[in-house]
C-alpha cells in the first residue's frame, strides 16, 4: 500500500497569533495511539488552550484535546493525555534554553498531515499585552479597509 505524499492542514490554533508573537517555528512529531490517529484525520482535534512543556529532556504538549474515536471501544485513550512531542534532543534543550532564559513560551500552532505522518507546529512565542492586541487588531482594520477602498476604485 502507496503512502500519502504532501501535507493536508487538520487544525489551527488561531487564538495562538492572536494571543502571542511569534519567534520562531518548529515541526515536532507527535506519539499517538491508534484511535488518536483515526480521530485526528476525522479532524476532531482542537488546540485552542494548548502548551508544551519540557519536563527531564522531553517534550509535552498539554491540553491538546483529541476527541474519542467513535468506533474506537476500549481502546480510546483519555482525550486530555500529555501528548509527547518528537524533536531531537538537541533542539529540545535549545528550547529549553530559550524559555528559561527569555521567558518564552511554547504554543502549538497547528496540526497536519505529511506523508501520512501526523505532525505538530510549534512555536516560541512571548505574550501579548492587551495595547498590542489593540494595535494588530487597528493595523488589520486598516488593511482590510484600503483593499476595499483599491478594489472599489479599480472597478
Amino acid at each position: 500500500m502507496a503512502r500519502e505524499r504532501g501535507t493536508k492542514q487538520i487544525a489551527s490554533n488561531r487564538k495562538a497569533f492572536h494571543d502571542y508573537t511569534i519567534l520562531e517555528r518548529f515541526e515536532a512529531g507527535v506519539e499517538l495511539f491508534g484511535t488518536e490517529v483515526k480521530s485526528i484525520r476525522a479532524g476532531t482535534i482542537n488546540l485552542k488552550d494548548s502548551y508544551c512543556t519540557i519536563k527531564d529532556g522531553e517534550l509535552f504538549a498539554r491540553g491538546f484535546h483529541i476527541s474519542p474515536y467513535e468506533k474506537g471501544n476500549i481502546f480510546n485513550r483519555d482525550p486530555l493525555r500529555p501528548k509527547r512531542l518528537l524533536m531531537h534532543k538537541r533542539e529540545i534543550n535549545k528550547l529549553y534554553a530559550r524559555i528559561k532564559q527569555d521567558g518564552l513560551t511554547l504554543v502549538p500552532l497547528s496540526v497536519y498531515l505529511k506523508d501520512s505522518f501526523v505532525k505538530v507546529e510549534i512555536g516560541l512565542a512571548k505574550g501579548k499585552k492587551l495595547y498590542d492586541k489593540r494595535d494588530a487588531a487597528a493595523a488589520k482594520d486598516s488593511q482590510r479597509e484600503m483593499s476595499r477602498k483599491i478594489k472599489e476604485y479599480n472597478q
